[in-house]
C-alpha cells in the first residue's frame, strides 16, 4: 500500500512531521529506536514466564499438561496472560529513564471521526484486497488455533476464545507494536522504514499461532496498521480494523453464516467501545481529540 494513498489535506487532527532520526523529544518522540526490538523480545519472554505462572498452579491442582496436549481452558489463560504481558512490556520500556507517561502517549486518544473512519475503510479494503490477491496464489490450511482454544467444547470456551480474539488481542497487540514499537522505530528513520519493520515483527510474532503462508498478509496488515496509525494520531483506528479482521476471520473459521460475521465485529467494537468510555469517564484515558500539530 503506497503511503501516499493516505495523503490528505491539512487538519487540526494531522499529526506533523516525523522528527529527526534520534530525535529526544517527549512522549512517543524520546523513546529510543532500540527498545523497539527489545520490548518485543521483552514481550516474549514475559508470555512464556506468565504462561509457566499459569501452568504450574494448573498442575498442581492436577490438571494434566504435556508437549503434546495443552486443555483448552489453560491455552485461554496463557494467551490472556500474553495479551497482559504485551501491555505490561511497552509501559516498562516507555518509562526507562524516569520518563512520566501517559495513555495518550501510546496513542490512545481521541481524533476526528469522519476523518478515522475513511482510513479505517481504506486500510481494511487495503488489506482484504491484499489478502484475496494472496489466496489466490498461495493456498494456506485452515488454522487449529480455535481448535486448540476449544471453541467446539461448550459455549463458555466459544465465548472465551471470541473475547480473546476479537476483544482482547487487538488492543494488546495495538498497544505494542503500534502504541510503542512502530512510535519507538519512527524515532530512528520516520514513518515508512518504521511501518515495514513493524509490519514484519508483526507478522513474524504469529509463527505459532497461524500457517506460515498467512504471515505475509498479516504482515501487510502489520504495515497499512502504522500507517493508519500515522495519519489518524490514533490507535482507536487500528484497534477497529484489527477487532473487525480478527471477527471475520473468527467467524470464517467457525464457519458460522455470513450474518454472524458483522454481527461479532459489532459486538467485539461495542465493548472495546464500553469499556473505553468508562476508562475516559475515570479518567484514566484522555476524552480530548488530539491538540493541534500532535503526532501518533
Amino acid at each position: 500500500m503506497d503511503d501516499s494513498a493516505f495523503a490528505s489535506p491539512p487538519s487540526s487532527a494531522v499529526p506533523a512531521p516525523d522528527p529527526p532520526a534520534g530525535a529526544t523529544g517527549s512522549g512517543s518522540d524520546a523513546w529510543r529506536p532500540w527498545t523497539a526490538p527489545a520490548a518485543l523480545i521483552g514481550a516474549i519472554v514475559a508470555a512464556a514466564l506468565g504462561g509457566i505462572l499459569v501452568d504450574i498452579p494448573a498442575v498442581a491442582f492436577g490438571v494434566r499438561i504435556t508437549s503434546a496436549h495443552i486443555p483448552p481452558g489453560i491455552v485461554n489463560l496463557d494467551t490472556a496472560v500474553q495479551d497482559v504481558g504485551f501491555v505490561v512490556t511497552a509501559v516498562f520500556f516507555a518509562h526507562l529513564g524516569g520518563r512520566a507517561v501517559s495513555a495518550s502517549d501510546f496513542g490512545l486518544r481521541p481524533t476526528r471521526l469522519a476523518r478515522a473512519v475513511g482510513f479505517i475503510v481504506l486500510t481494511y479494503l487495503g488489506f482484504f484486497a491484499f489478502a484475496v490477491a494472496w489466496g489466490a496464489i498461495a493456498e494456506a490450511p485452515k488454522e487449529e488455533l480455535l481448535k486448540q482454544l476449544g471453541t467446539e467444547k461448550n459455549a463458555a470456551l466459544l465465548i472465551a476464545s471470541a473475547v480473546l480474539t476479537c476483544v482482547v488481542a487487538p488492543v494488546c497487540e495495538e498497544f505494542l507494536f503500534r502504541g510503542y514499537i512502530f512510535a519507538a522505530l519512527r524515532n530512528w528513520r520516520g514513518t515508512v522504514p518504521a511501518a515495514v519493520i513493524t509490519g514484519i515483527l508483526f507478522g513474524g510474532v504469529h509463527a505459532t499461532s497461524a500457517p506460515a503462508v498467512d504471515l505475509v498478509p498479516l504482515a501487510f496488515l502489520g504495515f497499512a496498521l502504522c500507517l493508519l496509525y500515522q495519519r489518524t494520531g490514533s490507535l482507536y483506528p487500528c484497534i477497529v480494523v484489527h477487532a473487525i479482521n480478527n471477527s471475520v476471520a473468527f467467524a470464517q473459521l467457525e464457519e458460522w453464516h455470513w450474518w454472524a460475521y458483522p454481527l461479532l465485529a459489532a459486538a467485539s467494537l461495542g465493548v472495546i467501545g464500553t469499556v473505553a468510555a468508562v476508562l475516559m469517564r475515570v479518567r484514566i484515558l484522555g476524552s480530548e481529540p488530539i491538540p493541534v500539530g500532535a503526532r501518533g
